[in-house]
């Protein structure tokens, strides 16, 4: 019982992490990227740095959704074999 309490901990924790990074990681890089990259070093127009900015917040969004499906299957294989050994 207390094992399987430790990995539902470990699970939500994961899930909390991932939550929190699929919230602020896109938004920040979206506005950041907007004013300090496209508008401010390369000095493009604001209605092209909406558009590239959003690029980056996609492409953010996808990388994010790839490092959980990795840590989730790790975690899970890793479960999976820890509890084979019993």
């Amino acid at each position: 019982y207390f094992r399987n309490e430790g990995s539902l901990t470990s699970t939500l924790r994961t899930l909390l992490f991932f939550t929190a990074l699929m919230i602020t990681l896109p938004v920040g890089l979206y506005f950041s990227s907007k004013a300090y990259v496209f508008e401010g070093t390369l000095g493009m127009s604001d209605r092209d740095s909406y558009f590239y900015a959003a690029i980056v917040a996609v492409v953010t969004v996808h990388v994010v959704l790839a490092l959980f499906v990795y840590v989730a299957w790790n975690e899970g294989s890793r479960q999976w074999r820890e509890g084979k050994q019993d």
